[in-house]
């Protein structure tokens, strides 16, 4: 084991399931290169380029191939690449008549980044069907407390009133725009790789164009030019999934604090078996929420690499393939557990209305500062009614008691106030503003988008 993701122990603590684990295995891998390599001489010989009986054969010694796994090992870290061996192998194994037309015209880096391709396809489909699910529990929980006031809170205070439907919308608005990024990104990343050796096709003279687009046909992929050495999709990929780990990161923080134990608002469930502590059997730990911030921030490491192995040589490159292929499995089992995750937490969160509106008592009503200012401006210039409520708010933390009294009492010394329903603007829910409609347009938008 040299990452955690790979452990046995600790693989489920960020959420890696064993179908986005073995989506990158090494079998799995190899099962994709001989894939790639079947397509070719499949798409060949549709062409006639080679013979239709070589294809035959080579269709059926893979599809009983058995490859030696301790060989492929031994090449790779002799020659940097899986191609050769395995070429070698399945070329034995279709026998002399079909051997010459096995990796015709292909180079090593047509077929492993194809087979990578094909990886990467499965895997966010999988990403693709947990932030669906997501997408339907933010929305649920959005709906049912449109009207759970609390406070909302800038720069780490508490700031005016909101409700806490509006806080799970903004957790899913992003995540209808990574959709569609993800839609606009898949017909750039999801295509064949076929140039040849310096990426012109040289060895299949002027039918090469034709056989990479009979291939991409073969594996349902879209058609395009080599991309040797032109990486943009896959750090485009690279930065989807960073993006995607960091709006759920968000979404982790602030369940964090929200269930700090002074706050106390949420909790991502009410399982007294998780996140407990070995000496302290009051701690519920937030352990979901905190491989939600974990996943964000690695993957944010994780994509600086990848951008750096966007810089490569000439027509074929010596070092970014690998660094690729150190950081991209990573970045999809970190966004694929976080997305698990953040379906458990939305679908079990526990929110406290009780302890919100509390919270906003207990500090004394300053969140309708805001509220209390333009209420007075009716009666007096803005700027002095801001002014009358700031020194309210110090005399009011001064005495402990309700912002609204402090400010009531200074506005009646100045004569003021007379016509204003204290009452009614005493109650944070009169001052959500225009929350529902928020609240519409973000949920409309994912309903519209999130199919």
């Amino acid at each position: 084991m040299i990452s955690l993701l790979d452990s046995a122990v600790f693989s489920g603590l960020f959420g890696i399931d064993e179908e986005t684990a073995a989506d990158f295995d090494d079998r799995r891998r190899v099962a994709d290169l001989v894939d790639v390599e079947v397509a070719l001489a499949r798409a060949q010989a549709t062409l006639g380029v080679i013979p239709q009986s070589a294809s035959d054969r080579i269709a059926a010694a893979a599809a009983g191939f058995d490859v030696d796994m301790a060989a492929l090992r031994a090449s790779v870290a002799a020659s940097g690449v899986p191609t050769i061996e395995l070429v070698r192998q399945l070329r034995q194994a279709a026998g002399p008549d079909a051997a010459a037309f096995v990796h015709r015209g292909a180079t090593s880096q047509d077929i492993v980044d194809t087979a990578t391709v094909l990886a990467l396809r499965r895997a966010t489909t999988k990403i693709r069907e947990k932030l669906k699910a997501l997408v339907a529990g933010l929305i649920e929980l959005s709906e049912q407390h449109r009207g759970t006031v609390m406070a909302g809170r800038t720069r780490g205070q508490q700031a005016s009133p909101i409700a806490f439907g509006l806080k799970a919308a903004n957790w899913l608005a992003p995540l209808s725009r990574h959709w569609q990024r993800l839609v606009e990104l898949e017909p750039r990343l999801f295509v064949v790789q076929f140039g040849g050796a310096a990426g012109n096709l040289a060895a299949l003279g002027d039918r090469g164009p034709e056989v990479s687009d009979a291939l991409a046909r073969e594996l349902a992929l879209g058609a395009a030019v080599p991309w040797h050495t032109q990486r943009d999709a896959i750090v485009e990929l690279g930065g989807w999934l960073a993006m995607v780990a960091g709006s759920l990161g968000k979404i982790g923080q602030d369940v964090v604090l929200l269930a700090q134990t002074e706050v106390g608002e949420a909790a991502e469930s009410a399982d007294p078996l998780r996140g407990g502590s070995s000496t302290m059997p009051h701690k519920a730990n937030q352990i979901a929420s905190e491989m939600l911030v974990a996943a964000a921030r690695a993957n944010a490491a994780l994509l600086s690499a990848l951008h750096g192995a966007a810089v490569q040589e000439h027509e074929r490159a010596t070092h970014g393939w690998q660094v690729e292929w150190l950081m991209l499995p990573q970045m999809v089992a970190l966004t694929s557990g976080a997305a698990s995750h953040g379906v458990s937490i939305v679908r079990h969160l526990q929110v406290n209305p009780a302890r919100m509106r509390d919270n906003m008592c207990e500090a004394g009503g300053v969140v309708l500062a805001e509220s209390l200012a333009f209420v007075l401006a009716g009666e007096m210039p803005l700027e002095a009614a801001q002014r009358l409520v700031k020194d309210a708010s110090a005399d009011a933390r001064a005495a402990r008691q309700p912002l609204v009294d402090a400010v009531k009492r200074a506005a009646q010394a100045q004569g003021a106030g007379a016509g204003i329903d204290w009452d009614r603007i005493s109650d944070p829910a009169a001052h959500l503003g225009a929350t529902n409609a928020l609240i519409d347009r973000i949920l409309e938008e994912a309903k519209r988008t999130v199919r």
